[in-house]
């Protein structure tokens, strides 16, 4: 973790929630008790700021200073507001291209999907609060800077965002091997948003039962899966050729 990056100690978190700094996520020591730890957690919930309990190990790890029993990562970048930009991409006059990340974890995963979702004109990028890869500086320097430039949502629940998206006119599209329905067999020359699932688990079944579609890529290999980043680049590069 970059350390300019990172807050440390109870007292200092608790001050940058309450002064509306933006918080990417809290690590919490397992068991850690007393009254300013309790302070921060009312602190972290008040703000819903995404934050998990990890063994003390792992902040000593994060930091050799006093932690307290916290570790706090600030984003670099601001976090946009999923209706707002909805509203700014259809009064621009462009089609849509979203992308939606189910509970992506892998920092550096995250930043390579940002990359491409930047060379590929992608308009904004949506992840739920909970549960979602942090925006650190492995992040930043995966993307190759691109994060700067690509709009990224948080929002409470990615279901949630889909039936925005739906009611708003833009067609939801998982990427799945649970179908069926090949790629090249998809129309992306409409307003689409595509949905990537984690690295282990894939899309949340509750997820995949209200999208509009889904599709998969095709596979002639023993292996039978990609890295979730290139599986994205690839979806992507689909919807560049079809509205070139």
């Amino acid at each position: 973790m970059e350390k300019d990056n990172q807050i440390f100690g109870l007292r200092a978190i608790i001050e940058a929630i309450q002064s509306g700094a933006v918080i990417d996520k809290v690590f919490v020591q397992k068991e850690a008790a007393g009254d300013l730890m309790k302070e921060l957690m009312k602190a972290i919930k008040k703000a819903n700021v995404n934050f998990s309990y990890v063994p003390v190990e792992k902040l000593n790890r994060l930091t050799s200073h006093n932690h307290q029993g916290a570790v706090a990562t600030i984003s670099p970048i601001a976090f946009h507001d999923l209706e707002s930009l909805v509203n700014s991409i259809t009064e621009s006059g462009q089609m849509p291209l979203l992308l939606i990340l189910d509970q992506l974890s892998d920092a550096r995963n995250f930043g390579a999907i940002i990359r491409t979702a930047e060379c590929t004109g992608v308009n904004g990028i949506i992840v739920q609060k909970s549960g979602s890869a942090p925006v650190n500086g492995d992040t930043v320097k995966t993307s190759a800077g691109a994060v700067f430039n690509v709009p990224i949502c948080k929002v409470e629940h990615i279901k949630d965002a889909i039936f925005y998206l739906q009611g708003s006119g833009i067609k939801t599209m998982a990427a799945t091997e649970k179908t069926d329905v090949n790629i090249y067999d998809i129309n992306f020359n409409e307003p689409v948003a595509i949905i990537m699932g984690s690295e282990d688990r894939g899309i949340n079944p509750s997820v995949l039962k209200i999208v509009d579609e889904k599709a998969k890529l095709p596979m002639f290999g023993t292996i039978g899966s990609l890295n979730v980043s290139v599986a994205c680049g690839a979806f992507l590069y689909e919807a560049v050729r079809q509205r070139s």
